[in-house]
């Protein structure tokens, strides 16, 4: 979800990257001498600057172009957005991996973590009730950090979530889940080598 995330960021604001696919059970050296901590999604620039975290990767494309206002919210409520990404990344998360993968942490206490994170997604639904959008009249960085993590809680058990009373939430999560710009951050390449054909993303 991190670096879906990155992606989505980069193909809203059309900065072309070059996309390195890579396996993170088989991580090249190269990747690890630009960013030691070897997780994903890193973003190395032209002037050698790295950004390791997903959300500073997301204001880097946005803040060179955001021809869909993706940042409005942050420019009316930084405190607030703040608050709500901390929330994302923090609680909510760890909620969401000690659920999804109970079996690596406690078994038991999955379904704790899932009425947990569960709290956190009946508030979003009632807070996208008045405008189908956590960041105001149009979709935009709120809504964009968060689908990826969503979309993950979702996964791990398909038939509870969906039965959950969650309407706005639900409309939400599928219209991204079918728009075009979920296919194209999903899209399959090849794993990157040294020696392979450098890939231009978004696609052209």
């Amino acid at each position: 979800p991190y670096a879906m995330r990155a992606r989505l960021a980069i193909d809203a604001s059309k900065q072309q990257v070059e996309l390195r696919e890579i396996l993170l059970r088989d991580k090249p050296d190269r990747f690890i001498a630009v960013s030691p901590k070897a997780t994903v999604p890193v973003l190395q620039c032209d002037d050698g600057k790295v950004i390791e975290e997903s959300r500073d990767i997301m204001f880097w494309a946005l803040e060179r172009n955001d021809p869909e206002g993706w940042l409005d919210i942050w420019r009316q409520s930084p405190a607030d957005v703040t608050a709500f990404l901390d929330r994302l990344d923090g609680a909510f998360k760890t909620d969401l991996d000690r659920y999804k993968y109970a079996s690596r942490y406690d078994r038991d206490a999955g379904s704790t973590h899932r009425d947990n994170g569960g709290a956190f997604l009946a508030e979003i639904d009632q807070d996208l009730q008045q405008t189908g959008a956590l960041s105001g009249a149009q979709l935009g960085l709120l809504d964009f950090a968060s689908l990826p993590f969503v979309r993950q809680f979702r996964i791990a058990d398909p038939d509870w979530f969906d039965n959950q009373s969650w309407p706005h939430l639900h409309a939400w999560l599928g219209g991204f889940l079918d728009s075009a710009s979920f296919r194209r951050v999903m899209q399959k390449y090849p794993q990157w080598s040294p020696d392979g054909q450098s890939i231009a993303f978004p696609p052209q």
